[in-house]
């Protein structure tokens, strides 16, 4: 092989690995512009709609669609069915195709972050998994889950490493010299997870990266962590309301 083609072949090998990296990060908004397609639609014919119930084959990786859910109304209680598929005469029924297409599309790719919105329904016998809907903001839902914790936060530093998303400090104001108060978050694990999933989705979609993500200094220092965190992003918060 000649000098000139091992150089063309490198040229491409590099240039079809770039093509492919930027296909894999668009095929994960797809999939949550998908999910968020379905989500309106559901929201507008059932407002209090919180979850799609769905049974799963994980061999054929089919989906099949059970019904929509609610929130729990307390801590003891079961989610409620507000529809099951076998009724015909609510207005979700008209939409029962789309719903099922949606959400088998959206969890189609192994790597779909709507896999993390997907959990199994223990307290159902059978085969039921509940896809959770997304907030209609994240950001202010970030907001509101960080201040449960922080009322004065007014950003969080997260890691935008491997998947991206998670929190690793809470910025409350700054001090009299102008630098930010960091501190260690200190909520539960449950809500830990659940705010590193909203903001690994808005690491995931484009339009909500560029709107909520400003990037960190360069060589970014953790100072609870050893090393460093080159790829560090400040989240400034939605005002309180």
């Amino acid at each position: 092989m000649t000098p000139a083609i091992s150089d063309q072949l490198g040229v491409l090998a590099q240039q079809r690995e770039q093509l492919d990296v930027e296909r894999r990060r668009i095929q994960k908004a797809y999939c949550l512009a998908v999910l968020d397609h379905i989500t309106a639609k559901v929201r507008h014919a059932c407002p209090e709609a919180a979850y799609v119930g769905v049974a799963y084959n994980g061999t054929t990786r089919d989906v099949d669609l059970l019904g929509v859910l609610g929130e729990q109304t307390s801590p003891l209680s079961g989610l409620p069915w507000l529809w099951e598929s076998s009724d015909e005469e609510h207005p979700l029924a008209e939409i029962a195709a789309d719903i099922e297409a949606d959400v088998q599309t959206a969890l189609k790719p192994y790597d779909s972050p709507a896999w993390a919105t997907i959990r199994a329904n223990r307290a159902s016998d059978g085969n039921l998994w509940l896809v959770e809907l997304p907030p209609v903001d994240r950001a202010a839902r970030i907001a509101q889950l960080v201040r449960e914790s922080h009322p004065q936060a007014t950003a969080v530093v997260v890691d935008g490493r491997g998947v991206g998303g998670r929190v690793i400090e809470v910025v409350e104001g700054v001090d009299e010299d102008g630098a930010p108060i960091r501190l260690r978050p200190r909520w539960t694990g449950e809500c830990d997870d659940v705010l590193n999933r909203l903001v690994a989705q808005i690491f995931a979609i484009p339009d909500l990266a560029d709107r909520h993500l400003v990037h960190a200094q360069d060589r970014y220092r953790h100072r609870w962590w050893s090393g460093t965190r080159d790829l560090a992003w400040v989240m400034p918060l939605p005002p309180a309301e």
